[in-house]
């Protein structure tokens, strides 16, 4: 029995990208095949993008998203009321549990190089990842795996079915 390969839809739905840089110039080589094959319009400002290319994921991407695409103010809230909590007002300290904003997300260490994703800006879930490492870090080798990052992707974004590895 042959498994196919499931593709987000919503990656049919991206039309323009914003290319974050990447590990050893990856992103230039990426732009340069995504425009020469017409697959997404690459755009320099990330306003206009309706997803993200990025080689890596975690607190550093979040990080730069939160730069490129800052959340809106959040709305001014209506003054509380005084809160009756016996508790805090007998030794003005807070429960031990809360953990607040000083939690921190473990980082899982060493990242996968070869790994591409594309996020959708506004849900920022990942449509798309592939793993392509490429040989070694010249011009040369660069260029054919972004050539393959590309084509993959085209066939992906194809209506023909192709079978999972």
């Amino acid at each position: 029995m042959i498994a196919f390969a499931a593709v987000n839809p919503q990656l049919k739905q991206v039309n323009t990208v914003y290319i974050l840089a990447m590990t050893g110039g990856m992103d230039q080589f990426l732009a340069n095949q995504i425009t020469a094959s017409g697959v997404f319009q690459v755009v320099t400002d990330p306003k206009n993008a309706d997803a993200i290319i990025t080689d890596r994921l975690g607190e550093s991407f979040e990080s730069k998203l939160k730069e490129l695409y800052p959340p809106p103010a959040p709305p001014v809230p209506a003054p509380a009321p005084p809160a009756d909590d016996d508790k805090q007002k007998a030794d003005g300290k807070k429960n031990a549990l809360d953990l607040g904003a000083g939690a921190q997300r473990v980082n899982s260490g060493a990242r996968g190089k070869g790994n591409l994703f594309i996020v959708d800006r506004k849900s920022r879930n990942v449509l798309w990842s592939v793993f392509e490492p490429p040989k070694d870090t010249t011009p040369g080798e660069l260029s054919k795996t972004a050539e393959k990052v590309v084509k993959r992707l085209k066939l992906d974004l194809s209506d023909k079915k192709q079978p999972s590895e």
